[in-house]
């Protein structure tokens, strides 16, 4: 696995690095957000970490250009300890994980882990069902009558529903399989709100059904 590596503090770039390729990754090391940049539009990665503060360019800049170019690689971020904001700012422009400096490195391969088994799952496959086609790299979700772009978020929970038609599944259960979450029940229930709506939106033939506080995709 493919991962481009992004952070200014070149001594803590190669021992990261060193022991990221012992745990058989191939790792591609750049020290500031313009040759994290350059990099992106020359190979394809599977996980993108990026430090918030790079010269030149900054984390967030590289993340928000992803994403306006349609790049929906997985984003680990590397944030100061107390910088909340450097997080909220972060996942607002679309990172899939955020890790807060200094960190422990099995923490951050378990976390490069589960980027990559969430992107085998969803991310790269077009997915079809009744009437609707779900794009996960893109997020674009179509109809027959009409199409509209899902945040990365909604994407993994529709992916999920159509994976797991027919089945119901609490918003706790949601939020454990779909997000590796245990988060109270309102961000499952909040998400599947939007993704009704948008649903409806593009007249799908199929919508969320709900049943005993639990919910599935159907008819």
């Amino acid at each position: 696995m493919k991962i481009l590596y992004a952070e200014d503090e070149k001594q803590l770039s190669v021992a990261v690095a060193e022991i990221l390729k012992m745990e058989g990754f191939d790792v591609t090391p750049v020290y500031d957000g313009q040759q994290a940049v350059n990099a992106l539009e020359n190979d394809y990665y599977d996980v993108v970490i990026l430090d918030v503060m790079m010269p030149v360019m900054d984390g967030i800049e590289v993340l928000k250009y992803m994403r306006e170019k349609g790049d929906y690689t997985a984003v680990l971020m590397l944030t100061a300890k107390a910088a909340l904001d450097d997080r909220i700012t972060g996942l607002t422009a679309g990172a899939d994980d955020y890790l807060a400096k200094p960190f422990a490195m099995k923490e951050l391969v378990a976390r490069i882990n589960s980027l990559i088994r969430r992107s085998s799952d969803y991310r790269y496959s077009l997915t079809k069902v009744s009437n609707i086609e779900l794009d996960s790299n893109s997020g674009e979700l179509r109809s027959d009558k009409g199409s509209l772009r899902l945040n990365n978020t909604e994407a993994e929970l529709l992916s999920f529903l159509i994976r797991n038609m027919g089945t119901y599944y609490t918003p706790s259960q949601i939020n454990d399989l779909v997000w590796n979450s245990k988060e109270s029940q309102e961000k499952a229930e909040l998400y599947i709100f939007y993704l009704k709506n948008k649903l409806r939106q593009i007249r799908s033939d199929i919508n969320i059904l709900a049943k005993n506080g639990s919910y599935s995709l159907g008819e």
